[in-house]
């Protein structure tokens, strides 16, 4: 038997979904492990053995590969907590960073935050002054070089930067996307005089037109690399120790993995990997459902995560931002606020109830948890509403303290406001429906859908305790909770279930009409650099698929819109006609009918090719055993008293034991559906049903009969 495993390590826990060659998929879910991550992770894989009655190593010499995406990137960056870099930029332009251009005043900002002039402010530049060394050279926008680089002058910058105790070097060079020579020769230099330090350079990391972004992306990535390679270096060795055969997968950003080895070298596309799992599992089971549109719905102890499927594919952007600061590296499009379910609960200056970003993470958690936490959480109103059986939380193995999270509730929300612990607990479960709720509806309508076109898959431990009240507000046509097999872990099903990807880019900026000779240079320039890359990662594929898209704007704007360029291997000036075209559609699709104005003139600014290594095999979700029975009361395992719609209040709630659901399976609300990984619930004027899969499926196009 041959295994492929993923895991998923988050901010709380640690998920692994083990899938065989036969169909099987099982899940385990063990607590994260902060201080080494790496300790969680082999905790998770011994887990799976034991479930599935194997020895470890047995479990490892039959594991094809692990898919691995870690929370690890993305909270270093977000805390700070990073390593010292020094950043070598060409003369003159060592302020770049700090000045930020006109980005730096309102990247990561809503619209009325952007309004509120007075109170804007640009973040503290990534690297201080101290460590921002320039050196002279200079290459032109045609790649020439102007100005030859003087090597002298990088060994006593390097020299400077490695007393000020760095342990990165970023280097960002003007126009080094269009020749990476003196970058290049700077790295070298750097492996001479240190061979330990770590160096990104702008050319590899993120060769895009724009300074400002391409330099940031390129600190950012040196200052994860170190950590991330200091990570993942023993964790391959503890690995092959313990009988590893396969290679160990890294998720990027872009929804695709790439080698442990390579991975720290573009360490900045791993910021997103445990985002994107979950969106790529949701395109996996959209397409065994029959649904082309999807908005996922993540609720994990710190985030809640918004994601699409459109078309049956994930959607993607070119860009993000984190802490205000651009990363100009393609990812799969997931957006994020600090709503999950250890969410903290606060009353703001004007007395007003507030949920998030701040969270009780999995140190000391939740009042409920009983580890010294007293902060009320998402978590804690969740169990004071009855929604969570405190005797039940992760199948038993914790107990929860109901006693700890209603006073907890009542010291910091109840009193301040006038209320009881239990209506404390129901203000925080409407705050948290209705602010999520904001976030799903904005990413669909902002991206040009009608949100009642859509399906809207939740997961993650929270995720289906509020899914039904979430998905009601967005108005989306069904409600998916993916159960069964991957019940455990959605996103480390969607890791398992992940193809290798790269991805290579370039500017070089053109107005249209394209030149079809140069349009092939540059597109056939980046497929040999990504099939290179795929050769590397020490993977057998069963084939290998290559996708090309550029970046366009019209002249005179700031910004790009990203397009899927023809297919056409030869490029000729039907087929750079037909890219303008294309690029007028996606506008008018993006931002409205009669928004495209190809009179003002088309520029190209961008080239991309994704590469995509198919593995030979796909991980699915497994049949679950059916019923021909419809009657679902047999699974009832009780009733108590619940809180699911504020019109209602508490109401007497049939409690569903999942283990004993069989596809086929229908139930009306009020009903909770208890898992030993997350808690399902059903508002009384739904239905619900198991699907062939295990999958709890709720249609919100029709109300039940009350």
């Amino acid at each position: 038997m041959k295994y492929v495993i993923g895991i998923d390590v988050g901010g709380t826990f640690t998920d692994a979904v083990a899938a065989d060659d036969a169909g099987n998929v099982i899940g385990a879910k063990t607590p994260s492990t902060p201080a080494d991550y790496s300790i969680g992770v082999l905790a998770a894989i011994s887990e799976l053995a034991t479930q599935l009655e194997l020895d470890e190593r047995t479990l490892l010499e039959n594991t094809e590969y692990i898919a691995h995406g870690t929370t690890a990137s993305i909270n270093a960056l977000v805390t700070g907590n990073v390593e010292p870099v020094g950043f070598l930029t060409s003369k003159g332009h060592g302020d770049s960073i700090e000045i930020m251009n006109i980005e730096g005043r309102y990247l990561g900002l809503t619209a009325q935050e952007i309004q509120d002039s007075i109170n804007l402010h640009k973040p503290a530049p990534l690297v201080p002054r101290r460590r921002v060394k320039e050196v002279t050279e200079r290459i032109d926008r045609r790649g020439n070089v102007v100005v030859a680089l003087d090597e002298e002058e990088v060994r006593v910058a390097v020299s400077h930067l490695l007393a000020e105790g760095v342990q990165a070097i970023a280097v960002s060079f003007l126009w080094s996307f269009q020749n990476p020579a003196h970058e290049q020769r700077v790295a070298e230099i750097i492996a001479e005089m240190s061979p330990e330090t770590f160096v990104a350079v702008s050319s590899f990391v993120s060769p895009r037109i724009r300074e400002f972004s391409r330099s940031s992306t390129t600190i950012m990535s040196a200052q994860l690399g170190p950590a991330l390679r200091r990570y993942l270096r023993p964790l391959v060795r503890e690995l092959g120790e313990r009988g590893m055969q396969g290679p160990l997968l890294i998720m990027q950003s872009s929804g695709g993995t790439i080698s442990a080895e390579e991975a720290p070298a573009s360490a900045i596309t791993t910021v997103g990997s445990v985002l994107s799992g979950g969106v790529v599992g949701a395109a996996r089971v959209a397409n065994q459902l029959g649904h082309s549109n999807v908005v996922t719905a993540d609720v994990g102890g710190t985030t809640f995560l918004v994601g699409m499927v459109v078309g049956g594919e994930p959607v993607r952007a070119s860009s993000t931002i984190i802490n205000k600061h651009p990363i100009n590296v393609p990812t799969i499009r997931v957006d994020a606020i600090g709503s999950g379910g250890g969410a903290i609960a606060w009353i703001d200056q004007g007395g007003n109830l507030r949920g998030g970003p701040k969270s009780a993470a999995a140190g000391p958690g939740p009042a409920a948890y009983g580890m010294g936490g007293t902060e009320p959480t998402v978590t804690d109103a969740d169990v004071v509403l009855g929604i969570i059986d405190p005797d039940y939380f992760l199948g038993g193995k914790r107990k929860l303290r109901v006693d700890l999270a209603e006073a907890a509730l009542l010291e910091k929300i109840g009193r301040p406001l006038g209320l009881t612990a239990k209506e404390a607990a129901a203000a925080i479960y409407e705050v948290q429906n209705a602010q999520t709720a904001d976030l799903a509806r904005k990413v669909v309508v902002e991206s040009g859908y009608d949100p009642r076109g859509f399906a809207m898959y939740a997961f993650g431990g929270a995720g289906p305790i509020h899914a039904a009240a979430i998905a009601t507000e967005l108005k989306a046509s069904e409600l998916v909770v993916p159960l069964g097999a991957a019940a455990s872990g959605f996103s480390a099903f969607g890791l398992a279930a992940s193809d290798v990807a790269v991805t290579a880019e370039v500017s070089d900026p053109a107005p249209f009409p394209l030149d079809p000779a140069e349009v092939q240079r540059n597109f056939d320039r980046l497929t040999k650099q990504v099939t290179n890359a795929l050769e590397r990662q020490g993977v057998a594929f069963s084939s290998v698929n290559i996708y090309r898209e550029f970046d366009a704007r019209y002249s005179g704007q700031m910004f790009e819109v990203t397009a899927d360029a023809p297919s056409d291997p030869t490029i000729d000036e039907a087929t750079v006609d037909a890219m303008g075209e294309i690029f007028d559609a996606r506008y008018v699709e993006l931002f409205g009918t009669g928004s495209a104005f190809a009179d003002s003139g088309r520029e190209l600014i961008s080239y991309r090719v994704r590469g995509v290594g198919v593995l030979p095999y796909q991980p699915t979700l497994p049949a679950h055993a059916p019923t021909t029975d419809f009657d679902a009361s047999g699974a009832i395992k009780g009733y108590r008293q619940v809180h699911l719609q504020h019109e209602r209040g508490f109401e007497k709630t049939a409690i569903y034991d999942y283990a004993k659901l069989r596809s086929g399976h229908r139930f009306p609300g009020p009903a909770v559906i208890e898992v030993a990984t997350t808690t399902v619930t059903i508002p009384a004027d739904r239905e619900a049903r198991v699907d062939e899969f295990g999958n709890i499926r709720v249609d919100l196009s029709e109300r039940t009969a009350q």
